[in-house]
């Protein structure tokens, strides 16, 4: 069931701009040095990495870094973040152990790199039944409509006992800028974020064991209403099918505008809300069927 009506093709076209999104890579980077706080408690030694919604490879080097004898493959489904130079990275290509599996196009991927870069949706991967031992999402799992559909995929892809995890935004997220939006009857200008405790109910439906769910507020602050929106638009756009085509008028512009800036704390500067939503659940030991036994009960006969 899709969870928001998003236009993946719309989600492609803009992660194809990314001097548009550079704005906010600080905030990939502090999610995924929080999830790494996480991560080093469990007790894991990957053989093959998965790194779904990889964009332009930064969290494929703080993975290789943390696990320098692991084989990394990383998918995003923009074709312009992808090619960018591996060299740094440690480790034997994955090309080795996937060739048998993986789609002829895969060739083409530049030579002497120690990752593995796919362009698609990670909700459809081009790889075997139990090849990863580790997938890891960061800040991706949100543009997608259907998130049950992905975690059944990074289900099946996943070794017995191998890890998911992975980090989202949730339903808090921009609150400021759906209130600031909310009386110029216009169309959703932010994705309706998923519950976390819906997420948990969806990992369970996939198969995963003991999901493990928890959330934190981060609240950035802006000295201005154009540095703020700049920066929400950094964080990808709108990608929704019922998004408005035209332009804001005036009037309207100048309303939101003037919502935000009565926001403005003691501070005097404006704040800006993100609901992060962090998972880790293990892939389960398949559980073997026994045979159907009919039991029969018999009375002692009366004398």
């Amino acid at each position: 069931m899709p969870s928001a009506p998003i236009d993946l093709n719309r989600v492609r076209e803009l992660f194809n701009q990314p001097k548009r999104l550079k704005a906010a890579d600080f905030i990939h980077r502090e999610i995924a040095t929080r999830m790494l706080e996480r991560l080093r408690l469990v007790r894991l030694d990957p053989k093959q990495v998965l790194d779904a919604g990889c964009g332009r490879g930064a969290d494929l080097n703080v993975l290789q870094t943390n696990y320098p004898q692991a084989q990394l493959i990383g998918i995003d489904a923009s074709n312009v973040a992808l090619p960018f130079n591996t060299s740094t990275l440690a480790g034997k290509s994955l090309k080795k152990i996937f060739s048998s599996c993986l789609p002829a196009w895969l060739s083409s991927i530049k030579k002497n790199t120690n990752a593995i870069l796919v362009s698609g949706d990670f909700s459809h991967l081009p790889l075997p039944n139990q090849s990863i031992d580790l997938v890891w999402s960061n800040l991706a799992l949100h543009w997608h409509p259907e998130p049950d559909q992905v975690f059944e995929e990074w289900r099946r892809v996943l070794t017995v006992n191998g890890l998911l995890m992975f980090s989202c935004f949730g339903p808090d997220s921009l609150k400021e800028i759906r209130h600031a939006f909310g009386g110029t009857n216009q169309a959703p200008r932010t994705l309706p974020f998923v519950d976390m405790h819906d997420f948990g109910d969806m990992l369970i439906h996939a198969g995963f064991a003991t999901p493990v769910m928890d959330m934190e507020i981060i609240t950035l602050t802006y000295p201005t209403v154009s540095q703020l929106i700049a920066e929400v638009r950094s964080l990808g756009g709108n990608p929704l099918q019922t998004r408005s085509r035209g332009l804001m008028g005036k009037a309207a512009w100048q309303k939101m505008c003037d919502k935000l800036e009565q926001s403005r704390t003691e501070d005097g500067r404006i704040p800006l809300t993100l609901e992060v939503i962090y998972g880790h659940a293990f892939a389960p030991v398949a559980k073997q069927n026994k045979p159907e036994v009919s039991i029969i009960k018999f009375d002692k006969l009366k004398k």
